[in-house]
């Protein structure tokens, strides 16, 4: 513990955090899709998945968008908005939106769409277009489609994270909690200058259950000694991920704070955030030093 502030540790998501992802992660999802099937999503749409909970992986959220794609040439009508909130219904994630459309086209129609439906070849497209050739063949050890994978949408990313801020955040113990896999963590912490041991981080690599579940945030904190830690993303699986490890372990104080600058925007995402218990809403992580001041 390195602050004598209430606050002992900050743990950060990367994306809409630390980088912004509107024009890699999320274009790769409607892109990808695109690619597979000739049809697609709108990005905007992106954020009512999000909102639906359980789809912290983006490719099982771009593996949702192509369901819907496929159901609807099934028959299947339902708008995007009615098809998320079915989703969220039923518990949020991939498996929910399998239940939804399988509910209701019957299980006939489904099995003609799960004979469309390759989600390894899906993911196999998204990680092309978003990787680029050459950080494809290195990470996922393929030779890429020369009509797939060019440049790289990883390579607009943005840093948001500023260099005052990471300064600021030198006084406390900090951790990193995020859906990418390991390797593509590491590309983004390394562009934004965050230099995070592994034993203050986990990745996809390192936590099966995912967002909203609390095991990796307990741990974090246990590892830091912290009575109080602060997890700050951009989703409301984020915050919520914040309020169950509060549920899990009365002994210490877990807080989620939401940012504004990922899918979730103005005074609805702050009320969206408000609803799902954040205890703050900031404009974006570069608020929160002087956040933490008040404490």
């Amino acid at each position: 513990m390195t602050t004598d502030a209430a606050v002992d540790a900050v743990v950060l998501d990367v994306d809409g955090v630390v980088v912004d992802v509107a024009d890699s992660y999320r274009r790769a999802i409607v892109e990808s899709v695109e690619a597979r099937h000739g049809r697609t999503i709108r990005k905007g749409d992106i954020q009512e998945f999000k909102d639906a909970g359980g789809f912290n992986n983006d490719w099982d959220l771009a593996s949702a968008a192509a369901l819907y794609v496929l159901a609807t040439e099934e028959g299947y009508r339902d708008s995007i908005d009615d098809y998320t909130d079915r989703i969220s219904g039923a518990g949020g994630g991939l498996e929910a939106a399998e239940s939804v459309v399988r509910e209701s086209l019957g299980a006939r129609a489904f099995r003609r769409i799960e004979g469309r439906w390759d989600r390894a070849a899906l993911r196999d497209v998204f990680q092309q277009l978003y990787l680029g050739q050459e950080l494809y063949r290195g990470l996922e050890g393929g030779e890429p489609d020369p009509d797939l994978a060019g440049r790289g949408f990883i390579h607009d990313e943005p840093v948001i994270l500023e260099p005052e801020t990471l300064e600021a955040l030198a006084s406390y113990d900090v951790g990193v909690l995020t859906g990418r896999p390991a390797a593509e963590a590491e590309i983004a912490l390394d562009r934004a200058g965050l230099s995070v041991p592994e034993d203050r981080r986990f990745t996809m690599d390192d936590w099966e259950e995912g967002k909203p579940h609390p095991r990796a945030l307990l741990a974090l904190a246990e590892r830091f000694g912290a009575d109080r830690t602060v997890f700050v993303g951009d989703t409301l699986d984020d915050v919520r991920t914040a309020v169950n490890a509060t549920e899990a372990d009365s002994g210490r104080t877990y807080e989620g704070i939401g940012v504004l600058t990922g899918g979730l925007a103005g005074e609805a995402g702050r009320e969206a955030f408000e609803s799902a218990g954040a205890a703050a809403v900031l404009a974006s992580v570069n608020d929160l030093p002087e956040f933490l001041e008040g404490y």
